[in-house]
């Protein structure tokens, strides 16, 4: 049905304003975008998904990435980009002059205030997991979500964790951070009642293969409730963390 037809049913009374509204989303000509040329910028995502679009920094050419950031931040009111180098950041200041950096998640942004809603806890077995960590931590809290930060709390010291039980126990949603073997997830997961969102780092010796053996822990860890993204993907996981914690404080889950 063309939008023309839609909306001649909704003046003759033949259609109601809440099914004309669910035909016009579903219809995909209405599914806009800004074309720049070298970027098309979806900015109706956040209509449909509930999360605007987000700007994966690296690789992107000096060229291109302020006008990115400027423009995403004139349709939304703000913009967040991950995995941004401090060149990056010097570029897109001279286009938004009041976005902040931060060196230890590599995170560019320009936001509102907004409510921070439920808690997701995020988990790191050691320091050096720290930055994937805050990726995460800053995603979560970009998207409206109240953080708990429970760091350094890894396996080889097993009384650290069990000391932030409490704190673990009553978040709608857990991340847990960690390189090496990985088994920080494992743990968490047998303490908790909520979803486990596991985070393989790169963080190890020689035999870590880059994340990969705390990968394949994670995903083959016997505790149930866990869930596992990418090696170094905080970002993915403060994401689907952020769709937890929503369905959690709307009662669904």
């Amino acid at each position: 049905m063309s939008i023309q037809e839609i909306l001649t049913q909704v003046k003759s009374g033949a259609l109601s304003l809440s099914a004309a509204e669910a035909l016009i989303r579903e219809n995909p000509a209405e599914r806009s975008y800004e074309e720049m040329g070298f970027a098309k910028l979806d900015t109706d995502r956040k209509k449909r998904s509930g999360f605007a679009e987000v700007i994966y920094c690296q690789g992107k050419s000096d060229e291109f990435i302020g006008q990115i950031f400027r423009r995403l931040y004139e349709v939304e009111g703000e913009v967040f980009g991950t995995r941004a180098s401090p060149h990056q950041y010097e570029i897109v200041k001279e286009f938004l002059p009041e976005i902040s950096y931060d060196p230890v998640s590599h995170i560019l942004k320009l936001e509102k205030e907004k409510e921070h809603i439920g808690c997701v806890a995020i988990c790191t077995g050691g320091t050096a997991d720290i930055s994937v960590a805050e990726e995460a931590a800053q995603t979560a809290e970009y998207f409206g979500t109240h953080v708990e930060r429970v760091y350094d709390v890894g396996v080889s010291g097993i009384h650290r964790i069990l000391s932030k039980e409490a704190i673990v126990r009553r978040a709608n949603c857990v991340i847990a951070v960690a390189g090496m073997e990985g088994a920080l997830a494992s743990v968490i997961g047998g303490l908790v009642k909520n979803p486990v969102i596991a985070v393989p780092t790169s963080v190890g010796y020689g035999a870590s293969f880059h994340g990969l053996s705390a990968l394949l822990t994670m995903i083959n860890s016997c505790a149930n409730g866990i869930v596992t993204v990418n090696i170094d993907n905080g970002f993915g996981a403060g994401y689907v963390a952020t769709q937890i914690n929503r369905l959690a404080e709307m009662g669904r889950i």
